[in-house]
């Protein structure tokens, strides 16, 4: 094979994202796991996630051997990749997404658990990080493997129970109350301008490619309203909807007179879980800050008891979850000695305000939640957006004829929405 003929195969050999993880990437993350000492000997990529668990990146791991003080040891870290689709309307974001991420757990983080354990309280609930490589294309971030802690992932089909959702509630009532915390230590230089990845909304800002994912989404939601029928009032207000959803997702999505550091993503995907002997929930770990913002803490609050909820769940009990969060928030300003940035009914008008919002999450969402794991799209194959929101869209409307739960927790939101007289 002539020279340039090898360039040329070499310059378009395939790139996985399991070829992005580098030797140097594995030592920088042995030195401020293990400390200086710490030798590395060997390691090796072993994926375990299934199909469905992730979206926007992908997620393997990395066994590595090492030797400290003379014995031989054994870590895993937990890789988060550049998922390497080359959809060019998704690079930008994708390049966006793992710089807030990374730039979180590496320097928010620690500041928000030094301002709370100043005032007695624990340390925020996520893994440790280890490094962060933000070379475009080329994203890689190591964290902390949960697994022999015991978390695990709640099954996305079934919709988180009160003790589940409760655990999330209370974690991230303290993450918002922390940047309050944070933001009072330099009441004259807003955290956006010493944190700068927080002002990108992934959501909000068209340039990121979202736009056409919610506008698809609406459009499907349409669908199968009218495949369903009875249903002529929410058809109408979803197309309202539409109409308004740029302007609805910048003006919900912004500053707020109530802003805290907010996850972004909050579902049932993005926590894990440990369980007690009995089977019971008894900690929770946030994940997968690639959406974090700078805004009302409502966002977060709306996002997650429209994703992963069921009705039956989310009705009956919202104000007694609002009341959970509102409590922990609380606590952790009375430690600092700060007043409550909100009373309890402004807390819920704040939340009853972006309903819109939590409507357009729901239909936006919730199809991604039930569908089965065989089910899922192939996000890696897709060659451009429009392919691959024309596949969800073939998978969505298979599924709703098969799947009952998936119509029940679809039209649950629609049902609720109108009892309440939110729509018109």
């Amino acid at each position: 094979m002539s020279k340039p003929a090898a360039e040329e195969q070499l310059a378009t050999k395939v790139v996985t994202p399991q070829s992005l993880v580098t030797e140097e990437e594995i030592k920088a993350a042995l030195r401020l796991d293990k400390g200086s000492d710490a030798l590395l000997k060997s390691w090796s990529m072993v994926d375990f996630t299934k199909k469905g668990d992730n979206y926007a990146c992908v997620v393997s791991s990395v066994q590595v051997q090492y030797s400290l003080n003379e014995e031989n040891m054994e870590v895993v870290y937990i890789a988060k990749l550049n998922p390497c689709r080359h959809v060019k309307d998704l690079e930008k974001m994708t390049s966006v997404m793992f710089r807030k991420e990374s730039e979180f757990y590496l320097n928010l983080v620690p500041e928000l658990n030094s301002v709370l354990t100043e005032v007695g309280q624990k340390a925020l609930r996520f893994p440790k990080c280890f490094h962060g490589c933000m070379d475009k294309t080329k994203e890689v971030i190591l964290l902390e493997d949960l697994r022999p802690q015991g978390y695990q992932m709640f099954d996305r089909r079934r919709g988180l129970d009160v003790a589940h959702i409760t655990l999330i509630l209370k974690e991230l009532g303290r993450l918002h109350a922390s940047s309050r915390l944070l933001q009072a230590k330099t009441p004259d230089q807003d955290l956006a301008v010493s944190h700068d990845f927080l002002v990108p909304d992934i959501f909000a800002d068209e340039s990121m490619g979202f736009r056409d994912v919610f506008d698809r989404q609406l459009d499907q939601s349409i669908e199968l309203l009218e495949r369903f029928g009875g249903y002529e009032r929410s058809i109408a207000w979803v197309k309202s909807l539409k109409l308004e959803f740029v302007k609805l997702m910048k003006k919900h999505l912004g500053r707020s007179k109530y802003n805290v550091v907010c996850h972004g993503d909050c579902w049932n995907n993005n926590v894990l879980f440990r369980y007690n002997d009995d089977g019971e929930p008894v900690e929770v770990m946030l994940l997968d800050l690639q959406i974090n913002r700078l805004s009302s803490p409502a966002t977060d609050l709306i996002y997650l008891m429209y994703t992963s909820l069921n009705g039956e769940v989310r009705i009956p009990n919202l104000n007694t979850f609002l009341d959970t969060y509102y409590d922990t928030f609380n606590t952790v300003m009375e430690a600092a000695g700060m007043n409550m940035i909100f009373t309890r009914s402004e807390l819920l008008k704040e939340f009853w305000s972006m309903n819109g919002l939590g409507a357009i999450y729901a239909m936006a969402v919730v199809p991604f939640v039930l569908l089965e794991p065989e089910d899922t799209p192939d996000f890696n194959k897709a060659e451009n957006m429009e392919e691959l929101l024309i596949e969800v869209k073939e998978k969505t409307l298979e599924a709703i004829d098969k799947n009952p739960l998936m119509k029940q927790k679809f039209l649950s939101v629609f049902d609720e929405m109108m009892d309440l007289g939110l729509i018109p």
